[in-house]
This record gives structure tokens, sequence and C-alpha cells, in this order.
């Protein structure tokens, strides 16, 4: 195999771990208003919620310091390696426009991206996430 087909494929796994990470972040908090509604147990999970508002936060974060995710530069820099075309902005941005032939500018991304880290946030009152119990000791040893 050719070096540009090993840059070609690394691409194409940066591209499905992005896709994924999209995913993650709207299917989350879909799946968290539904699973609060319908009493899923999953959907409280702290961990689960705490890397779901993570992502939501590395997201916005980068949309206001004017960034590009790192993702789509590494994409970008594999497809370059590998010969490929290359496009130039934002992952969302640019599938925005392939998928839906919707063009904006990056300021309303960034305003859309801040307004659904607004309703995550909201989400942690609506569907708040259970607390992690701590077991002392001593008190466990008292009740055998």
């Amino acid at each position: 195999m050719t070096d540009s087909l090993y840059y070609r494929i690394a691409a194409d796994v940066v591209l499905a771990v992005h896709v994924g990470f999209v995913l993650f972040v709207i299917l989350g908090l879909v799946l968290t208003l539904i699973g609060g509604v319908r009493g899923w147990s999953w959907v409280k999970n702290p961990w689960f919620r705490l890397g779901h508002l993570l992502a939501i936060g590395v997201v916005v974060a980068q949309a206001w310091l004017g960034e590009i995710c790192r993702l789509t530069t590494l994409e970008m820099a594999l497809r370059s390696r590998a010969g490929d075309a290359v496009y130039s902005g934002s992952f969302i941005a640019h599938w925005m426009e392939t998928l839906l032939y919707y063009e904006a500018p990056l300021w309303v991304f960034a305003i859309g991206y801040t307004v659904f880290g607004l309703l995550v946030v909201a989400s942690w009152f609506i569907v708040p996430p259970r607390r992690r119990v701590r077991h002392n000791r001593a008190k466990l040893k008292e009740t055998e």
C-alpha cells in the first residue's frame, strides 16, 4: 500500500471519531431528556452527564475563541498528505453546506453551539444526575 492510502485511511478514522463525537453531543441531550421522562436510570449516570457537559463545553469554547476543532484540523492535514481535496472552515459548517445547502457565518454556529450548551446545562436541572453515594466503612461495619 502507498503512503497516501494510509493517510486516507487515517483521515477516514478521524472523520468517524468526529461523527461519533457529534452524535454523542446531540443524542446525549436528546436521550437524556427522553430518558428523564421514561425513567431510564442510565441517563442519570454522573460520569455520562459530566462527559457530555464537557464535550459541549469544548465545542462552545472553541467556537467563541474562533478555533477550528482539532479533529477537523487533523483530518484535513491527513487528507492533504494523502493528496485528497480538503475543505476550509469547520466540520459542522462544511457538512451543513454539503448536506443541506445551508451557508452561515461562523458566529451563527457559535450562537447555535452556545444555545445547545445552555440546553445541556438546563438538562442538569430538568433531569439531574444521581449523586454518587459514598459509604463510610465504619458505619457499614457497625450495621453488620
